[in-house]
């Protein structure tokens, strides 16, 4: 019998099995751009040998490299690391320890082969992709912040800078990373003299943005090592003052990452000082949003009087509402990049969570 490579389990189950376990994870990044041959059977190959190590997480495998976010339990840490080294490829790969860590991240092992290991929209082709900018440690680019002129750009998604960011960032107003490169060159295209400094979370997206930036003419472009992740540990352990305020957005179960006190976003529905990132309780819509505990207890977790109608009838009768693919309001797309004004809808329905002071 053929041996199942991808998982086979409902969700649900696999989310109540995680809460039981009795042991520590550790939930990491890592990446390399490297080339890679016969993706589909290295895929096959590192599913296999992951699943016997209990590992959960999200990879993917593409011909220009790895790109990895996974929870390996403790035990089996040491086990992990030689297997990241047994593949030539992969050996000696910087290994991005989450800054705060429950154990919770990922429920299953997702592995996949794709074009690209980050989805950029750029011909590589027409383009040195390996004239990266120069790496900065968390010292070096704190020093280069007071720079005068210096100009730092976050190259993150929007809803990730909404909840935290470096202090006086150019924060483009983009839902993709797609979309990002395109409207930096726009938004830095008559600073092409000054210093510029780029960040994202582990510092993947910058090793391909540092490169084209440089392409079109950008004389000092640098970028943070090892991202936000790297930032924050190298802070803590040199007692530095730390550059970058509030949360670290992460795309797993956890959705953000401490690391500074502030919170420098608000409620989505009531406006409210909060930073904690949900996705819409009705399955047909998943929006991603900021909700606070009185609207989230309110609302029960939806985002709309609509989602939450929804999500108050019996199971069976959402699947079948599913399985026709009817869509009940303008967002039931559940694509963040719709971005519709909640708290006006919640204000159009008369319904007030609380005042804001």
């Amino acid at each position: 019998m053929a041996m199942e490579l991808h998982n086979k389990y409902d969700k649900k189950i696999l989310k109540e099995k995680l809460m039981q376990e009795d042991f520590r994870r550790i939930t990491l990044s890592f990446y390399r751009y490297v080339i890679l041959d016969d993706v589909s059977a290295l895929r096959d190959d590192v599913y296999i040998r992951l699943e016997e190590l209990n590992v959960f997480g999200r990879i993917y495998l593409a011909h220009e490299g790895i790109n990895a976010q996974v929870s390996v339990p403790e035990e089996n840490w040491n086990r992990f690391v030689e297997l990241l080294n047994s593949y030539v490829q992969f050996r000696n790969v910087d290994l991005k320890i989450a800054v705060e860590d429950n154990g919770k991240s990922f429920y299953k092992l997702i592995v996949r082969t794709r074009n690209k290991i980050v989805a950029d929209g750029l011909d590589d082709q027409t383009f040195d992709v390996t004239n990266v900018g120069r790496h900065l440690s968390a010292k070096e680019f704190n020093e280069a912040m007071q720079l005068p002129g210096t100009v730092v750009v976050d190259m993150r998604n929007h809803y990730e800078s909404e909840v935290g960011h470096f202090k006086g960032a150019v924060l483009p107003d983009a839902d993709t990373f797609k979309q990002e490169l395109p409207l930096v060159i726009d938004l830095l295209k008559n600073k092409k003299d000054k210093k510029i400094l780029l960040y994202c979370t582990g510092g993947i997206r910058c090793e391909k943005a540092s490169a084209y930036l440089r392409h079109e003419g950008f004389s000092d472009v640098n970028q943070l090592n090892g991202g936000i992740i790297h930032y924050s540990r190298q802070v803590n352990a040199e007692g530095l003052e730390s550059q970058f305020i509030g949360k670290n957005f992460v795309f797993d179960e956890r959705m953000g990452e401490r690391i500074t006190g502030e919170i420098i976003s608000t409620c989505h529905q009531c406006g409210r000082a909060c930073d904690r990132h949900v996705n819409c309780a009705n399955d047909d819509c998943h929006l991603l949003f900021i909700q606070c505990d009185d609207c989230s207890s309110k609302m029960k977790g939806c985002c709309t009087p609509v989602c939450q109608s929804i999500f108050e009838l019996p199971i069976e009768e959402q699947r079948i509402l599913r399985k026709g693919k009817i869509k009940h309001h303008a967002h039931s797309v559940y694509k963040s990049r719709l971005r519709p004004n909640l708290k006006n809808i919640l204000a159009g329905e008369g319904i007030i969570i609380h005042q804001t002071k």
